[in-house]
Order: C-alpha cells, then sequence, then structure tokens
C-alpha cells in the first residue's frame, strides 16, 4: 500500500481511539474546535513567513488533524465522513479544472482563475461575492473582493489607472482630514487602504503578507531598542526621540550584516 494511504488511516485510527478514550477529545464539538483552528491557522501563516520548514511540516499536522477531527464528529452525527469529504473535493477539483479534465483551454494562472470564478457561479453560487467569509480580516477580505470580481471582468486595464486611484483617494483623504467630520475622514481613509490593496495585487504582493513582514521587523527593532536602553541603564521615557532613532538606525544596519 502507498505510504501516504498507510499513514493517512493510521491518523483515521488514532483519531477514532482518541473520541472513544480521551476524555477532552470526547467532549469537543464542530464549535468547540472553530477557534481552535483559526489559532493553528494562524500559527501555520507564521511559520510560512517565518520559511521555517519544520514548523510548516507540525502546523499542517495540526491542521490535519482538526479536518479529521471535524469529519469525525460529523459522522458520529450521521451528517458526512472523512470519505464524503475528500470525495466533494476531488469532484470540485475536477469539474473547476476543465483545462486538465475537458476541453477548455487556459495558458495562464489568470485564465485558470478566471475560469474558476465563472464556474463557482455555475455551482449554485448566486453573487459574485457570496464566497467571501464575513469573518475574514478586512484586508484579506479586500483582497478577495478584488480578485474575486477580477474573475468576472471588474477590473483596471493597467497598474497606471489604479495608482492614479490611489493618488486620488489619498488627495481626497487629505482634503477630508482639513475640511470633513470624523466619520468623512475615516471613509476616505477605508477607500485609500481598498485602492493600495489593489495596486498591491497589480504588482503581485500580497499586503497581509507585507504587512506582517513589517510587523515583525518593526517588532525585531524595537526589540533591539528595547534591549539597548536597558544596557545603558536608562529610561526610554526620558531619552530623546533622535536618540532612539539612532538606536533603531543600529537595529537596521544590523539586520543589513545578516
Amino acid at each position: 500500500m502507498d505510504a501516504r494511504l498507510i499513514a493517512f488511516e493510521r491518523l483515521l485510527n488514532i483519531m477514532d481511539e482518541l473520541r472513544k478514550g480521551c476524555p477532552w477529545d470526547r467532549k469537543q464539538t464542530l464549535e468547540s474546535l472553530r477557534y481552535l483552528t483559526i489559532e493553528e491557522t494562524y500559527e501555520l501563516s507564521d511559520a510560512i513567513l517565518d520559511k521555517d520548514m519544520e514548523e510548516i511540516k507540525k502546523e499542517l499536522g495540526d491542521l490535519m488533524l482538526h479536518l479529521v477531527f471535524y469529519s469525525k464528529i460529523a459522522s458520529e452525527q450521521q451528517a458526512f465522513d472523512i470519505e464524503d469529504v475528500l470525495n466533494s473535493i476531488n469532484e470540485k477539483l475536477i469539474r473547476r479544472h476543465p483545462h486538465i479534465y475537458g476541453d477548455v483551454v487556459a495558458n495562464d494562472a489568470k485564465a485558470v482563475s478566471d475560469n474558476w470564478e465563472k464556474i463557482k457561479l455555475t455551482e449554485g453560487r448566486k453573487t459574485v461575492l457570496g464566497g467571501v467569509p464575513k469573518s475574514l480580516p478586512a484586508m484579506v477580505k479586500a483582497y478577495r473582493i478584488q480578485e474575486k470580481v477580477r474573475g468576472v471582468g471588474f477590473d483596471w486595464d493597467h497598474v497606471g489607472q489604479v495608482w492614479e486611484k490611489v493618488q486620488e483617494e489619498l488627495n481626497e483623504l487629505q482634503y477630508e482630514k482639513l475640511n470633513g467630520s470624523p466619520d468623512k475622514i475615516e471613509d476616505e481613509f477605508g477607500d485609500l487602504l481598498f485602492a493600495l490593496i489593489n495596486y498591491a495585487r497589480f504588482i503581485d504582493v500580497n499586503p497581509e503578507d507585507a504587512l506582517e513582514r513589517t510587523n515583525k521587523k518593526f517588532i525585531s527593532r524595537f526589540n533591539h531598542i528595547e534591549q539597548r536602553v536597558n544596557e545603558q541603564h536608562k529610561n526610554m521615557h526620558d531619552m530623546s526621540l533622535n536618540e532612539l532613532n539612532e538606536l533603531w538606525d543600529e537595529a537596521k544596519s544590523l539586520e543589513n550584516k545578516d
């Protein structure tokens, strides 16, 4: 038997045993696992951004366990089981890849993505944006919205138009900052972020990943500042911004050495 199938069968058997014998596993429900799955997904995201392959492997295992766990609970409720889950995704992949399993031509990734969105509408989805989860983080949601409407042709023709839109929204924000109400300022700030996310998409940058990398970079540099301040037996509140900026530049120079 294929080693992959042996490993997967072992996981299924372990899940069966845990569900019978472990008080914690026996207690879990679809609802109680939900927030844990979200946490595991973010841990996988961190590992990917850190390019830590060993950690990626571990986090994928945790997520695989959750998928099997959900399926086990559902099978106990006679709703579906892991076989139904796997058959469903197999059939969907075949249906949504007619350029592989049919006679549709798709020569690049964009054509595949566009076909994907069109096929979804033939599967009973009533609106193009109906598949965007309401609970997605706002930046991820904006990116997915833009990808989905692109799939049906609602998109800019070239990147220059998108950059012009960014500048337009920046000007509108600056105007409202001087003349508008807090609500207007918030609206225009949101429009600017949406335009920047759109621009990121056109230059092949994932804005969520880019911002998280910047967060990690900022944390690393600020940690360096705190360490150096402590080494000098000083209090950060008593130091000037110029002094702190020198330590910031020191942290940047150490990154460049790496």
